[in-house]
């Protein structure tokens, strides 16, 4: 084989992973910046969980996560009318 064949094929082989490969590379980079975001956001949301935390005196969950909710009060669910159909009726049906 020539090398003007040799470098066709390479080109033909490696170009297209070379120009796909740059807008991955572009994306890694914001990946960063978008990591280092949302570390400072965690880092301010950690803060006031602990903030909270003092002033009401409640425990914070040992996994770092958010307390249990309060429990609200609730009212007294109303179910449907259950009608008894006669004994004969339900015999037939």
């Amino acid at each position: 084989m020539s090398t003007t064949s040799d470098l066709i094929t390479a080109a033909v082989l490696i170009g297209p992973g070379a120009l796909l490969s740059l807008p991955i590379v572009a994306s890694q980079r914001g990946a960063h910046a978008d990591s280092a975001t949302v570390r400072r956001a965690l880092a301010a949301s950690a803060a006031d969980r602990a903030a909270r935390t003092t002033v009401t005196g409640e425990a914070a969950p040992p996994d770092g996560g958010e307390g249990a909710p309060a429990p609200a009060a609730t009212a007294p669910v109303r179910l449907a009318t259950v009608h008894r159909l006669p004994a004969a009726a339900r015999r037939v049906a």
